[in-house]
């Protein structure tokens, strides 16, 4: 069986071999259908997949659920049918409120196992967890370098691009990001340019203590009257 056509690699080789040997060591383990090759069983895999009877009127989005649809369909309509019994603020999802009520109530069920820290929800505690692994999942498109935050490589990028989005009302001056054009408003108002420790992404500035007066002078016993 062997026809003289030849493959860049092994594994392309062993593939085509089955054409001829009859082999079809591929199988499905929804049905038991066997294929020659990975990539047949691949396809014939998504017919067991269950399609989602479900889909948006509004949207390209289908769902298995008819209670997956509704929640989603939310986003166009605006509805926001579950409400904070501390606040009144309302939300579309129910998950959403118990994360928000978590707020009024102190609660952080999600304990860092490294430090000891505690997060409301499992966004915070995850973007937490890089410091101690040193995970950067985030590389710069362009030079590669990696950010812990999906915010930091969208503002370092800029540096690539030149993209200055934030603009002073007062004189048209851009920067590339908020921090930068809020330090730069204070030379209008006369204000400190430093900036507050709201705006540091790492510890906040020590407090100013401004030093002790000078002792006064010692009277000498010689000096002349």
């Amino acid at each position: 069986w062997d026809c003289g056509e030849s493959f860049s690699g092994i594994d392309v080789l062993v593939a085509h071999q089955s054409i001829h040997t009859g082999e079809k060591p591929f199988i499905c383990s929804k049905c038991g259908q066997s294929f020659s090759q990975r990539s047949q069983l691949t396809a014939h895999e998504k017919s067991h997949v269950p399609k989602k009877a479900f889909p948006c009127p509004d949207c390209e989005h289908s769902f298995s659920k008819k209670s997956g649809l509704l929640a989603h369909q939310r986003t166009h309509t605006g509805e926001k049918p579950y409400h904070c019994v501390d606040c009144g603020q309302s939300f579309a999802h129910k998950f959403d409120v118990i994360r928000h009520q978590r707020i009024h109530t102190g609660e952080k069920p999600h304990e860092c196992p490294v430090c000891g820290k505690s997060f409301r929800n499992t966004s915070a505690y995850h973007v937490h967890m890089r410091i101690h692994t040193e995970e950067k999942p985030y590389p710069c498109s362009v030079c590669g370098k990696s950010f812990r935050h999906r915010a930091n490589v969208i503002v370092h990028e800029r540096i690539h691009t030149g993209e200055k989005p934030y603009v002073c009302v007062e004189c048209g001056k851009s920067f590339g990001d908020a921090s930068s054009l809020r330090k730069h408003r204070r030379s209008h108002t006369g204000e400190s340019t430093f900036l507050p420790a709201s705006d540091w992404w790492g510890f906040p500035p020590l407090p100013f203590n401004p030093p002790p007066p000078p002792p006064p002078p010692l009277h000498s016993p010689f000096t002349s009257k």
